[in-house]
């Protein structure tokens, strides 16, 4: 799915800059900028951001402990709303 259109990032190329960077250096922050510059590309509008971080949240969780999920919100998976 194309994910940016101004700089034609699919969410295959996140996907892959994040495998990337992660190999490089598991204990790497990973932003969205560090992804366009793993990329070779920079935003241009910026109407891509909310899909563009929502494409990188899926990308990131899904190698995170489900203890560690959803911490952000002040919970544990599972727990409820």
């Amino acid at each position: 799915m194309i994910v940016c259109s101004c700089a034609g990032i699919t969410s295959a190329d996140i996907r892959a800059a994040i495998t990337w960077m992660r190999a490089a250096d598991p204990t790497a922050i990973v932003t969205p900028g560090k992804v366009y510059r793993a990329l070779g590309r920079s935003p241009e509008c910026g109407g891509c951001m909310r899909l563009f971080v929502n494409n990188m949240r899926a990308e990131l969780s899904a190698d995170l402990p489900p203890d560690l999920r959803d911490m952000r919100r002040g919970r544990k998976s599972g727990e409820g709303p």
